[in-house]
């Protein structure tokens, strides 16, 4: 207790006085401690203070890295930026705009909310890698990248399986096509053309008459490509059945004709 109060009253002793060298050094003593909290408080003061001295761009360097410290990644992030356009031909200035990007990347949320800070973060990580093509983080900035593409990745998966699972066969048609599109490289590529064989055979079979010859026709037309892309797939039993049975619905309507 006594240890506390004491400590309390030399903050407060330092709060209260004029001497900015002495709270920016008991600031970065409490930094160095992890007490971000009070570092804070020394900091917040300083930054107005000291703006437009030779020791603004140190002050605002450990404010941004506090709230880094405190996990609040957003505002981490935002002062960050802050610090690297305020100070463009500052010390800290490729640091700074690395970690805004990470931060942005630390606040990206799960795949199944909504992305907005991921594309974002993606962003940034990308303009430090155009801008600093042969600094140390390159490295770590593409793996940054891959990670929030493959949750990008994720979600567009699990989208286009939503339209899927919920019978709304041409939504799904359109998202399964727009994540092969985008994402030419994922790894379930093959059951992805399966699923949209399924999902074009479903969607013709529910049509209204007018529409069904031409959807069956689509429907076949997709089976050929599969079975043309994937001679010996795991899914050929299954799409050789929906072939013959789209091709069987596809005579009906000629054997009507006659």
């Amino acid at each position: 207790m006594f240890v506390f109060a004491f400590c309390t009253s030399k903050f407060q002793k330092v709060m209260k006085g004029s001497d900015y060298n002495l709270k920016l050094e008991t600031a970065i003593q409490y930094y160095q401690k992890q007490n971000y909290y009070r570092a804070l408080e020394l900091l917040e003061e300083l930054i107005s203070l000291l703006r437009g001295t030779d020791k603004a761009e140190k002050v605002y360097y450990y404010y941004a890295y506090c709230h880094y410290g405190q996990g609040d990644y957003m505002m981490a992030s935002f002062h960050f930026k802050n610090y690297y356009t305020t100070f463009p031909r500052g010390e800290k200035a490729t640091e700074c705009q690395y970690m805004s990007a990470y931060c942005k990347y630390l606040d990206s949320p799960e795949y199944g909310l909504d992305q907005t800070e991921t594309t974002e973060a993606m962003k940034e990580l990308q303009l430090f890698i155009t801008k600093y093509p042969k600094n140390d983080s390159v490295k770590k900035c593409n793996e940054l990248i891959d990670i929030l593409r493959g949750k990008l990745k994720k979600k567009a998966y699990n989208q286009a399986m939503l339209y899927y699972n919920i019978n709304d066969y041409k939504a799904a048609i359109r998202t399964f096509k727009n994540v092969l599109k985008d994402y030419p490289d994922i790894e379930n590529k093959e059951e992805i053309h399966f699923l949209i064989v399924k999902s074009y055979y479903n969607y013709a079979d529910r049509s209204i008459p007018e529409k069904k010859k031409e959807r069956l026709q689509e429907a076949l037309k997709t089976c050929n490509d599969f079975l043309l892309a994937y001679p010996t797939s795991k899914f050929l039993k299954e799409v050789n059945l929906i072939f013959k049975n789209t091709s069987k619905e596809i005579s009906k309507f000629a054997n009507s004709n006659t």
